[in-house]
């Protein structure tokens, strides 16, 4: 500065606190958006984690659940028909249950007229649907199936399914159990 300029009498006379104002306002505004952005960052983080981890979760309940279900409709103990009939309705809902347990009388007579048991275990299965909102699911299975006959050799069966699940408040349920061509696809 030159002699004949002046300062500005603000600059020397005025407190320190004055001059930054501004320039604290402005980085306030800054750290709260700073904080601000961390924090919805996070938030959607947590969210996301936790809709994935729900639905991994579901994903491997209803595979277990149709594998353990899909393995009881296969088997039956002839000699304890009745335990093996209410196994049945217990791993089912809807339709299939109602069909189950309309049907179970019949069942009954020709199991035990035909003095056959079974074992089924199921081999692989897969998810081909979850939709983990309305607690449905779908599945394929294979199922080795061994059937014992009074005064006969056991004999193998190897069948395929297309299953279908709800989610109750038991846990998963099949609704629908259907056998598949050995040719489909």
């Amino acid at each position: 500065m030159t002699e004949t300029e002046t300062r500005p009498e603000t600059t020397e006379d005025s407190p320190p606190a004055a001059r930054s104002r501004p320039a604290l306002a402005c980085w306030a505004l800054v750290a709260t958006a700073a904080l601000f952005l961390a924090w919805s960052c996070w938030t959607f983080w947590d969210m996301r984690q936790g809709e994935e981890q729900d639905t991994a979760r579901d994903r491997d309940r209803a595979v277990t659940a149709a594998k353990q279900q899909i393995a009881v409709l296969n088997s039956m103990d002839a000699r304890h028909l009745d335990q093996s009939l209410q196994r049945w309705q217990d791993s089912s809902t809807g339709p299939l249950h109602d069909e189950l347990k309309r049907t179970r009388a019949d069942s009954r007579q020709k199991i035990q007229k035909a003095g056959t048991s079974a074992t089924g275990t199921v081999s692989d299965a897969a998810l081909t649907a979850l939709d983990h909102r309305t607690g449905s699911a779908r599945v394929i299975a294979t199922v080795r199936i061994e059937i014992t006959r009074t005064g006969a050799a056991p004999t193998v069966q190897r069948k395929r399914y297309d299953a279908a699940l709800t989610r109750t408040a038991a846990g998963w349920k099949l609704k629908s159990l259907t056998a598949l061509p050995a040719n489909a696809r």
